[in-house]
């Protein structure tokens, strides 16, 4: 039977926080004191549990995530660069969803009152920054994975949705598109008014417009997509190009066009944004601006590290930069070599 610590407390004869300040190096123990419980310690084998040291320390060694759901399909990519990290410094990852609502912030609230871990990654879920933000101010460390360009007053780190929308635009002028159209993501995300801006200035700059016209809202969803594109090629201008606000809509799009006969991209080119791994699956497979997941994730979990660490609280959000993917779905034919020689790293 494992030895508990109640039976080294009892062989010692002395109580438990006694057993408990010789493990944690506690100076308020005499040293003859101290020297009988780690005999007995050392007679028994006694192996003390890491959680009830680290609860006596104040720390779990372990890092909180919640995220909205585990079927965002770039979910995946962002939790492997977490788990690289938290995992490389010895920490454990407690993974919570919001899936089921004020349910699951519920439960997650009640983690949080029991101190199960140091400090907090945060893949923002709808209608909790304000109770997030109290816990922040109450001294709990949270770093926020921040898709949407929200920008809460804790630290984050997203990525460079303005210049991803600007290379999009670039990159389709550059193939010789001129008649650009768009669907968007929700209105009220940070990403789509950034994105859509970068897309808007290029083609300002170039003395183009982008017509109010071919901007339609989507959702995100490949559902979205093919019914913004279906509706466009009904109710709009013609157009020779599509940039799609994230991978699933440009799946949508592409399907779209595909039930109206249009062909890709000779007919119209099509580019998203991500780079998750269905975008090289699509038919054809989809030029896309990669949104650096795993990078996002890493970045987070060492930010989150190093303030658990001591080390202060940055001042400004961290930035990483996105990267022009191209493949076929806007180059009528793409070898290896091209798709190097096309491949666009931002400016930091």
């Amino acid at each position: 039977m494992r030895v508990t610590i109640a039976e080294v407390a009892r062989r010692a004869r002395v109580s438990k926080t006694t057993v408990s300040r010789v493990l944690n190096n506690k100076a308020d123990v005499d040293a003859a004191t101290a020297i009988r419980v780690r005999e007995v310690i050392a007679a028994t084998g006694y192996i003390p549990s890491a959680g009830a040291v680290g609860l006596a320390r104040g720390v779990t060694r372990t890092v909180g995530m919640l995220v909205p759901g585990l079927t965002w399909p770039w979910m995946g990519e962002v939790l492997q660069g977490v788990a690289d990290v938290v995992e490389a410094k010895g920490y454990g990852l407690l993974l919570s969803t919001a899936n089921r609502g004020a349910d699951s912030l519920g439960e997650f609230s009640r983690q949080v009152s029991a101190k199960a871990f140091d400090g907090l990654l945060l893949v923002e879920p709808p209608d909790a920054v304000r109770h997030l933000r109290v816990l922040h101010d109450s001294g709990l460390p949270v770093v926020v994975i921040d898709d949407r360009g929200r920008r809460p007053a804790f630290p984050s780190v997203g990525t460079d949705n303005r210049q991803g929308g600007a290379t999009a635009a670039r990159h389709l002028l550059d193939t010789g598109r001129t008649r650009l159209a768009t669907v968007t993501g929700p209105r009220d995300f940070g990403c789509t008014s950034d994105r859509l801006t970068g897309f808007r200035d290029v083609i300002r700059e170039a003395g183009l417009l982008l017509d109010p016209n071919l901007i339609i809202e989507g959702d995100f969803t490949s559902e979205s997509g093919e019914a913004a594109i279906l509706q466009l090629l009904a109710t709009s201008p013609p157009f020779d190009a599509v940039f799609a606000h994230n991978d699933l809509t440009a799946a949508g799009v592409l399907a779209g066009l595909r039930k109206a006969g249009r062909a890709v991209p000779e007919d119209v080119a099509v580019v998203g944004f991500d780079d998750i791994p269905l975008a090289a699956h699509t038919q054809p497979p989809l030029t896309t601006i990669r949104q650096p997941l795993r990078e996002m994730g890493e970045a987070a979990a060492r930010q989150l590290l190093d303030r658990l660490g001591g080390a202060p609280q940055p001042d400004e959000p961290l930035i990483v930069p996105t990267s022009l993917v191209v493949r076929e779905s806007t180059q009528e034919t793409v070898s290896a070599a091209d798709n190097g020689r096309f491949r666009e790293e931002s400016p930091r």
